[in-house]
């Protein structure tokens, strides 16, 4: 999909680019199941077969607004910023992407990242990751971790605001209402229950973006370690090499 050149379109009026937006916001509104080719023409004023002539099927349409989250992202120039800032920004903006299109979360890893968005969030995060020191294959088990503790950490947070959407409760009236059942589990378990009621006087939104700085924050200083190590095997294979580019550009 990616690689094939565009066809001429029937229907000047109607864009790829109109396509995903359209898709996008059945997406935000609605969810995955409510997605089809006839009801995302509907919502164009277009028929079904007219979005074909664009697009050649659904899962190249969820291809195109996966990669349209990616868009979403605005990280720095790798030449210039340390890379514990590129996994910050990387980390806290997927994170929010993904909140508001938690549509996504099953896409990835179901479908291939090959659109220009991806590759150029991917190609960014190499850039400054190689730059600070990191070499291969730590290079990129480094970012590919740093995804998957942004996609472990986010699902199962999504499917809880799922579960409190539905609700008709707030998060603390959630929690609350929760906890009888919590107490009758936690029977015996004296140490676990105190910890449930600590959080019951806490803001859950709170408390998960403590968490989620929490876990980057210790993401962080592994990889800080791994990266002393790529930079102590480099220095013994080329005698003189700097130890911290950013380090060495500062003096």
């Amino acid at each position: 999909m990616w690689t094939r050149e565009g066809r001429p379109a029937k229907n000047p009026g109607l864009s790829r680019d109109q396509i995903v937006r359209a898709a996008m916001e059945i997406l935000d509104a609605e969810g995955v199941d409510a997605l089809s080719m006839r009801r995302l023409g509907a919502k164009l004023g277009s028929g079904a077969t007219s979005l074909y002539w664009h697009i050649a099927h659904k899962d190249e349409l969820m291809e195109l607004v996966m990669d349209e989250v990616y868009g979403e992202l605005s990280l720095p120039d790798p030449e210039v910023t340390s890379w514990e800032d590129m996994a910050s920004i990387l980390a806290y903006g997927l994170r929010a992407a993904f909140v508001k299109h938690p549509w996504v979360i099953p896409l990835v890893g179901t479908m291939p990242s090959l659109g220009p968005n991806a590759m150029r969030m991917s190609s960014q995060m190499l850039k400054a990751f190689e730059r600070a020191g990191f070499t291969s294959p730590p290079l990129d088990y480094a970012v590919s971790t740093l995804l998957a503790f942004v996609l472990g950490w986010t699902g199962p947070e999504l499917a809880w605001r799922a579960t409190l959407d539905s609700s008709g409760m707030s998060g603390r009236e959630l929690d609350a209402a929760m906890m009888k059942t919590v107490r009758q589990a936690a029977q015996g378990h004296p140490d676990i229950l105190r910890r449930f009621d600590e959080y019951q006087a806490k803001d859950p939104d709170v408390v998960r973006a403590l968490a989620f700085d929490f876990g980057l924050t210790c993401l962080l200083d592994g990889l800080r370690v791994r990266l002393a190590e790529c930079r102590e095997r480099a220095r013994a294979d080329v005698p003189g090499i700097a130890a911290d580019p950013d380090e060495a550009s500062r003096t």
